[in-house]
């Protein structure tokens, strides 16, 4: 018997190895991965918001919207080339407020509790639900981008591997911002403010669609804003990984939004400190 409790006792105190951490990351990506693909619906609402963009908006806007020679392009553009990689941040944004969406719904349902409550630290469950998450997100880009590869819109070869590390960075600073916002949500039918106040000004408040150029020239007040939104950097650090460069001003600012919003969201999660302790405070 004492030696059953030697042999418990360091797992009860944390006293975690390397493997244990990795069984706990791949149960929780195996979970989302299942969960992704028992939501076929998912899967196809996913593509389909980009692909609206590309095959009907783009084919009108293309005669409206000039795309001047611009870093990184070295020529004129189409406008369904230039919209790509806005295209690609608008999954990876969809994505991350539905990684919020499943937090929400988990802590309702007791499943987030169940995994809170567990001895790994809190930061680390975060992590691993975010990286689960980015997981999901890049396969469903390149879904769309062997889509739009058939359509006619192409990078260069290598620039869809170069394009990973971009969008693994992004993904995560959306993942992240979802986590913190899923913290401030009670109840799922809150979720709707969240996709008006946050998605949707996110994404037309940046580049994905026009660039900042024209931007400026029509309201240097929206141009501002654009410059005060982190999409705006997720978006133009993926744009410039499609041609093989590094915009240093993107990646500087996409890795601190995500240092930001990853620790805004552990000290939110934290039961000591966090936004949910406080909240169930004062509903007791």
């Amino acid at each position: 018997m004492p030696e059953k409790v030697a042999a418990v006792t360091p797992a009860a105190s944390g006293a975690f190895g390397l493997r244990h951490y990795l069984i706990c990351l791949k149960g929780v990506v195996v979970r989302e991965c299942l969960r992704f693909l028992h939501q076929r619906e998912r899967f196809i609402s996913s593509l389909v918001r980009p692909l609206v963009w590309l095959f009907i908006f783009a084919a009108g806007f293309r005669q409206v919207l000039g795309v001047s020679i611009i870093p990184p392009y070295k020529t004129y553009v189409l406008y369904e080339v230039y919209i790509t990689p806005g295209l690609c941040g608008m999954i990876l944004l969809f994505s991350g407020m539905q990684s919020s969406l499943s937090m929400v719904y988990d802590r309702e349902m007791g499943n987030m509790r169940i995994l809170l409550v567990s001895p790994f630290p809190r930061w680390y469950l975060l992590l691993s639900k975010m990286l689960a998450g980015v997981s999901v997100s890049i396969a469903q880009v390149y879904a769309f981008l062997i889509v739009a590869w058939f359509w006619g819109v192409k990078a260069p070869l290598l620039g869809y591997l170069f394009v990973l590390p971009a969008l693994f960075l992004s993904g995560m600073m959306l993942c992240a911002l979802g986590m913190l916002l899923s913290s401030m949500i009670k109840q799922l039918e809150n979720f709707a403010g969240i996709m008006n106040f946050v998605i949707f000004p996110g994404y037309f408040a940046s580049p994905a669609l026009y660039p900042l150029w024209r931007i400026q020239e029509a309201s240097p007040l929206l141009y501002k804003l654009c410059l005060a939104n982190p999409f705006t950097y997720a978006v133009e650090l993926i744009r410039f990984a499609f041609y093989g460069q590094v915009d240093w001003v993107s990646l500087g600012v996409v890795a601190g939004c995500t240092l930001l919003f990853l620790g805004g969201a552990i000290i939110a999660y934290d039961p000591s400190r966090g936004l949910i302790t406080r909240k169930q405070g004062g509903n007791g």
